[in-house]
Formats: structure tokens, C-alpha cells, sequence
């Protein structure tokens, strides 16, 4: 029988407040994002591994602070008096260690987006003693910066994102599958998409109904 050509569509990252679903996992650091305007110095590092949600818990914020948001590498050719003019999330902090014009960049944004009263978010995949930064006022300046982390998705927060992308595929998938999911993927949002979009995928072409066999064949296949 012949297959259904399918189209591998890139989905558009879901980065609203709605689309950010809490647990234990990660409820202190929502909560802080959502009461940002009291942040003790108007500044907060969020810190945790790859695919627990920083970025998109960056874009929260920027939603509700009408924030810029720009990864660490770009801050040497930044205009960092023109950033300093409104609330700033600078990603993935930890990157630019050793590297003398970010380093220095970022010293700069932190000191004028507080002189001019804005708020400052750092992003990292560890917490600001590890990031091993050469300039000492810097580093003091950060590892000085209140900081929460983000654990990997627990069970509960993992089952209603893979929840949340069937529904949003107009995927029903048997009441098995997305335990059998838990037990097979990274714990990870990105795990959770990638997993989701491979079964969609899967099961257009072969028109399929989504079980967890048909599951367990599809990630087998695909070496998950």
C-alpha cells in the first residue's frame, strides 16, 4: 500500500504565558517571573538545563516587561546604551566566559539597564559560580544576582505537555501511549516536541491510529 506523503512543517515555538505549564519542576521560578516588578535589585539569573524552559520563560517575561531578548554571543556588536533604555534578557549567559568584549559587554548592559531603573534577566544552563567568567566586577556582580533554577519536566508537567502537543496536532492518542512515553524520552520540552512531531508524522503517512505499539515501533525505528 502506498504511503502518504506527509510535510515535516515547522511548528512555531509556543512561548505564551498559557502555553507555560507549572509544577513543582518549575513553579519558584514562574512565580518569580510573574512578580517580576519586585525583584530585590531589579535583577534575577534563571538557570537550568538544556529543554526546562528558560527561553521560554524569558519570553514570558518579555511579554509582560516588553523586554529585548538577545543571546550572550551578540553582545560585543550590541548597542548597549540603546538596550539599557528598557528592560533586558540576555540567554545563555555562561557562553561568553573568557571572552573579553562580551564579558565586558554584558558588565556594561548590567550596570546602565539599573542606573537608567530597568530590570535585568540572566539566562544560563548553570548557576553564576560556574560560569567561570575572567572579569572579576562582573563576576561579582552576577554571582551577587538572586537566582532561581529550573529542574528538567517531573512526571505530572511532562504528561500535560505531551498532552498539550497531540491536542494541538488533533492527535488522540490511546490512553497508553503518553505513559509509555514517560518511561522512553528525554525529560525534556524539546524531547516532548521532537517525539510528538516524529509520531505525527508517522502516523499521516501510514495512516495510522496513534497505540502505543505503533509507538514503540516508530521510536524503535527511529533509534529513540
Amino acid at each position: 500500500m502506498a504511503q502518504q506523503l506527509s510535510f515535516d512543517l515547522p511548528a512555531k515555538p509556543a512561548h505564551g504565558r498559557e502555553d507555560f505549564f507549572v509544577s513543582a519542576a518549575n513553579a519558584q521560578a514562574v512565580a518569580l517571573i510573574d512578580t517580576w516588578e519586585s525583584w530585590p535589585a531589579r535583577k534575577l539569573v534563571l538557570h537550568g538545563p538544556p529543554g526546562a524552559g528558560k527561553t521560554h520563560l524569558a519570553h514570558v517575561w518579555a511579554a509582560q516587561s516588553g523586554a529585548t531578548i538577545l543571546p550572550a554571543s551578540d553582545l560585543p556588536g550590541a548597542d548597549i546604551p540603546a538596550l539599557a533604555r528598557s528592560h533586558v534578557a540576555v540567554e545563555d549567559c555562561e557562553t561568553i566566559a573568557g571572552q573579553d568584549a562580551s564579558e565586558t559587554a554584558l558588565f556594561h548592559l548590567h550596570n546602565l539597564t539599573l542606573a537608567e531603573g530597568h530590570s535585568l534577566l540572566l539566562t544560563a544552563s548553570t548557576a553564576p559560580k560556574y560560569w567561570n567568567l575572567a572579569l572579576p566586577d562582573l563576576a561579582s556582580r552576577v554571582q551577587g544576582t538572586p537566582a532561581v533554577e529550573l529542574d528538567l519536566p517531573d512526571d505530572m508537567l511532562l504528561t500535560a505537555i505531551l498532552a498539550k502537543l497531540f491536542d494541538d496536532r488533533q492527535l488522540t492518542p490511546t490512553p497508553d501511549v503518553i505513559p509509555y512515553l514517560l518511561r522512553r524520552i528525554d525529560r525534556s520540552f524539546e524531547a516532548a516536541r521532537q517525539v510528538v512531531a516524529l509520531l505525527d508524522s508517522a502516523a499521516l503517512s501510514r495512516k495510522r491510529a496513534l497505540t502505543r505499539p505503533f509507538a514503540r515501533d516508530v521510536l524503535d525505528k527511529a533509534g529513540m
